[in-house]
């Protein structure tokens, strides 16, 4: 439990309903919990600083959670393989509880006194992960030929004929045009 993502809230929980914020920078998994996905996948990296600016509400027998959370992420571009990242930024909007009940899966426990901000940290910013990202938008991928990054030369390569439908190039129309004229 990393205790830079602990936050006491007796004093919120006493004095219902009352209002208090917290903005704090931690690392994103400083325990190293989470073992690091795939290389071809989008992650966070354990250190990366992760930002909270949340408000904290206090209701009879728990406390509402709202505000944003930010963090660095990296990965690889889906179409011409190089290295991107980008930062993450997800609103939240969740409830911690005193005594949850059995299936409010929906809920995190208030412990002790203290809420652990690190859960709903970590799911909040996983969910919220490109899962294909892109260097830019008009990424033009590599060659599934000769693997030529199509953004930074051309290439001359050109699909091979599949030899079910070559037949069809022939086909000609009753104005006399063929299929290969009508594509463009």
């Amino acid at each position: 439990m990393d205790p830079s993502y602990l936050v006491p809230v007796a004093q919120l929980m006493r004095d219902v309903p009352s209002v208090a914020e917290v903005v704090l920078r931690a690392p994103f998994d400083a325990e190293h919990d989470f073992a690091p996905r795939g290389p071809a996948e989008t992650d966070v990296a354990p250190e990366s600083p992760v930002d909270v600016a949340v408000t904290l509400q206090s209701f009879s027998g728990g406390l509402r959670v709202r505000g944003s959370v930010a963090a660095p992420w990296f990965g690889v571009c889906r179409r011409c393989s190089i290295a991107v990242h980008g930062e993450v930024r997800v609103a939240v909007d969740e409830r911690f509880v005193d005594h949850p009940e059995p299936g409010d899966e929906e809920a995190y426990p208030i412990e002790n006194d203290f809420i652990d901000l690190a859960p709903l940290v970590r799911d909040a910013i996983l969910l919220e992960l490109p899962l294909a990202p892109l260097c830019r938008d008009e990424c033009r991928g590599l060659c599934p030929y000769c693997g030529i990054d199509r953004n930074e030369a051309e290439c001359a390569c050109e699909a091979p004929v599949d030899p079910r439908w070559a037949t069809l190039d022939g086909l000609r129309f009753a104005d006399g045009t063929s299929a290969e004229s009508n594509e463009a």
